[in-house]
């Protein structure tokens, strides 16, 4: 009987120590900002005392870096969901659009990659499918660091790609869909019952560049909850025992959230409604012939730099709809 309360404290130990380091990270960021304006303000006084123009690049680069630095803790102040501390499970679709849909299905895999590279977070595959003759079918991958659900809650929904496919001969521009699914990674043991004969388990042979103990043989899990049509999957932990309880956790985290919002419709915002990858229900639109532009269809934010978004700066959207909901608005 006391091992269950020997881990239970070890867990509440390892989510203090987690929330204290947040806090000391917080208290140094306000340091920080507070010498930046410091210096800033030392800066221009020295400017105007010496009647230095040169001075003006180097202060406006200064005034520009203490501007993001924040908006950065303004935007960590929103994340304050249930969830949002938690590690975050994403799992990418390509929709309608065929082959060029699971080209745009890599590509969106890449920017998220490079976004989590930015962010100094980690990233582990737990599911990897190829496509028929060229990039991703779907992807499910698990991003740690903090604050990661909070963030990237921001990307479910359907993203638009418009360009001249590199796959249609004729040079034709073409429209793809990827959906994106984000849910957070709840590592506690979750309260929710699954019946033997709601579930089907089946095992499959591993395949596509997940990882390094993504293998052949037929270790991969795949769980299908029949009553509300969940499956989920997983291939890449060491051994099929592993993937089956990784998948069992994935299933109680989504089944826990449909339940809470079914209940409480407090958890709207977690999951969202299903809908076609398809027109009509995309949350943001990537256009890249014949003009460049990203644009959120929910925040209306906006850029044309589409090049540094597909290499991961994607703050822009994620900041942008956090403030958007904290106004009161819904996904």
């Amino acid at each position: 009987m006391q091992a269950p309360d020997f881990w239970d404290d070890a867990e509440m130990s390892q989510k203090k120590m987690k929330e204290l380091k947040s806090m000391k990270d917080d208290v140094e960021t306000y340091r920080n900002l507070s010498t930046q304006m410091e210096d800033i303000q030392t800066l221009i006084e020295m400017g105007y005392e010496e009647n230095d123009e040169s001075l003006i690049p180097e202060i406006g680069q200064m005034i520009e870096d203490f501007r993001t630095s924040l908006d950065n803790i303004r935007i960590k102040t929103l994340l304050s969901g249930e969830y949002d501390t938690e590690n975050a499970i994403i799992k990418l679709n390509a929709g309608a659009g065929g082959t060029e849909a699971c080209d745009w299905c890599s590509m969106l895999y890449r920017m998220y990659s490079r976004w989590v590279d930015r962010k100094g977070f980690s990233m582990e595959v737990l599911d990897y499918l190829d496509g028929d003759e060229a990039g991703i079918k779907s992807v499910t991958f698990q991003v740690n660091g903090e604050n990661a659900y909070g963030l990237l809650k921001s990307e479910k929904g359907v993203h638009r790609l418009v360009r001249i496919s590199p796959f249609n001969a004729a040079g034709k521009r073409q429209t793809s869909f990827v959906s994106c699914d984000v849910m957070p990674d709840i590592e506690k043991d979750l309260d929710v019952e699954i019946n033997d004969e709601d579930i089907r388990i089946d095992t499959y042979r591993s395949s596509g560049a997940g990882g390094q103990h993504i293998n052949k043989t037929s270790s991969a899990i795949r769980i299908t909850h029949f009553p509300t049509g969940i499956v989920v999957q997983c291939q890449n932990e060491r051994s099929q025992h592993m993937n089956k309880d990784k998948a069992m956790q994935m299933l109680k985290a989504k089944l826990f959230l449909l339940k809470e919002q079914e209940a409480m419709e407090k958890l709207s915002g977690i999951r969202g409604e299903v809908t076609d990858i398809a027109w009509g229900n995309q949350i943001r639109s990537y256009v890249m012939q014949p003009y460049k532009m990203v644009k959120d269809l929910r925040t209306n934010e906006e850029t044309g730099n589409v090049d540094a978004v597909m290499d991961g700066a994607i703050d822009i959207f994620i900041n942008a709809y956090l403030k958007w909901m904290a106004l009161g608005k819904k996904a």
